[in-house]
């Protein structure tokens, strides 16, 4: 590190030095694949988890919050174990204890569009909720049904501002039609957060199948 250059590294400074300020292709090829050579607003991989019939959850509980301050999840081909002949759907709930615990408390809001095959539309409005939304209703009586989905996180490792969220998901809707919804959430109150949890709306379901990977975007 220098204070001259910032938080770009030797080999970057070394570079720049040997080539009077100019770097070739192949000195940013090599540098890019050690990660050495920022690309502002990059996607950087922090994990990627796999679910089966026994989860009762996923946690992302190490999310490198004190690096990023936007977060980027994707969620493919997930589904809850149940066949039920409610609506079910896979939450979103944040930590501010590293995981120990997640906030089911009524602290959060959300205000959402829906859409599905057969032409319905309507807005979702809620104040006090206890968790953040991920997917849409994604159940039938007869079968499993799956969802795609991502979510973008905001402010997570900021102890001064609120933690924001929006999302755009599709999937499969009891009734056998397809539904997409999209919209924001924002948990109200000012704090660190520090892990993330995946779950089902009831809690005595699992989620069966499916991966999520949490990425962070790369600012410095």
């Amino acid at each position: 590190m220098s204070k001259e250059y910032g938080y770009i590294g030797k080999e970057v400074i070394q570079a720049f030095r040997d080539n009077k300020g100019i770097f070739t292709p192949q000195d940013i090829i090599e540098l890019d694949q050690e990660n050495k050579w920022t690309n502002f607003g990059q996607l950087e991989l922090i994990q990627t988890q796999n679910a089966d019939d026994s989860s009762s959850s996923l946690d992302f509980t190490s999310i490198k919050e004190n690096i990023y301050n936007v977060h980027f999840l994707t969620v493919n081909n997930m589904s809850i174990t149940s066949a039920g002949t409610n609506s079910r759907s896979i939450l979103v709930r944040l930590s501010n204890n590293g995981g120990s615990s997640f906030i089911s408390s009524s602290t959060y809001e959300r205000a959402h569009q829906q859409t599905n095959s057969t032409g319905g539309f309507s807005s979702v409005r809620s104040t006090g909720i206890s968790y953040l939304n991920l997917t849409g209703a994604q159940t039938n009586s007869t079968a499993t049904l799956s969802s795609n989905c991502y979510i973008y996180f905001y402010n997570l490792g900021d102890s001064t501002k609120y933690s924001f969220s929006t999302v755009h998901s599709s999937g499969q809707q009891k009734g056998n039609y397809q539904r997409s919804h999209f919209g924001s959430a924002v948990y109200e109150v000012a704090e660190t957060h520090n892990a993330i949890r995946l779950v089902s709306s009831t809690s005595s379901e699992n989620i069966e199948i499916g991966s999520a990977s949490l990425y962070g975007l790369r600012f410095t």
